[in-house]
């Protein structure tokens, strides 16, 4: 488990998916997403198997949210030019959270 923060604020637990089995499994199958999910590294996503509209932030090397959106089901995204690793959640997490772009996160290990 990890959570994402910004500016000593913590957004959510976040589930980090950097493996390929792991990137496999991230939602499908899922009827909603609890705190966030970080795919890392990566530049696009897609929702074709998704039950539920998500929100994707697309974050650089120095953690700064380089575009954020909305996705509904069934979608295909295009790769963000200089996106090390996206966050996703639950469709209208961002505005709860806050998220914008310029924001720097940063994915802190429960560890640390």
């Amino acid at each position: 488990m990890a959570w994402l923060v910004s500016d000593a604020r913590v957004f959510a637990s976040a589930k980090i998916a950097n493996n390929r089995s792991d990137r496999r499994r991230h939602l499908l199958g899922r009827t909603h997403l609890e705190g966030a999910l970080v795919i890392r590294p990566c530049r696009s996503v897609h929702t074709l198997d998704i039950k539920f509209p998500i929100d994707v932030a697309f974050v650089d090397a120095d953690g700064v949210v380089i575009k954020t959106l909305q996705m509904p089901r069934r979608r295909i995204g295009f790769p963000v030019r200089h996106a090390k690793f996206v966050v996703q959640a639950q469709a209208g997490a961002f505005n709860r959270w806050g998220l914008r772009v310029g924001d720097v996160i940063e994915v802190r290990d429960q560890d640390n």
